[in-house]
């Protein structure tokens, strides 16, 4: 399977690991599972982190090239299609970065494995994450 693993996920993941349920550390565990990563995540990251919302050890740059890299995760670019898509999704939810990581999991026939109760009003495969 294909998963596109939201923002928060990935944070959690790597910062407080026992906020996931076992079935989603399980299933980014997997090594015959395909993790993406988007690029509008790493943004976001980056944005937040710059704004003080975001408290790290070590900045992005450094951090999440070898830390996405150690886990296997692959980095899915923004095209220009996942553009037009996401500006042209309802707007159920105003949050960017949530609107672009749904436009690119229906566009790369991706799961997205979230805890973001918001991605259920369109039509996108989801992986929920219980908290």
């Amino acid at each position: 399977m294909r998963h596109l693993i939201d923002t928060h996920i990935w944070l959690w993941w790597y910062l407080e690991p026992e906020r996931l349920d076992t079935q989603t550390r399980a299933l980014m565990e997997d090594g015959g599972t395909e993790l993406f990563f988007s690029t509008a995540s790493v943004w976001e990251i980056a944005v937040k982190y710059r704004l003080g919302k975001l408290k790290l050890d070590t900045a992005p740059e450094n951090l999440l090239p070898s830390e996405l890299a150690k886990d296997t995760i692959q980095i899915l670019p923004i095209s220009m299609v996942h553009a037009l898509r996401a500006g042209a999704l309802p707007p159920h939810h105003q949050d960017p970065f949530d609107r672009m990581l749904i436009a690119q999991a229906q566009l790369e026939n991706l799961t997205l494995v979230t805890a973001d109760q918001h991605f259920s009003d369109y039509r996108v495969r989801m992986h929920t994450v219980k908290t």
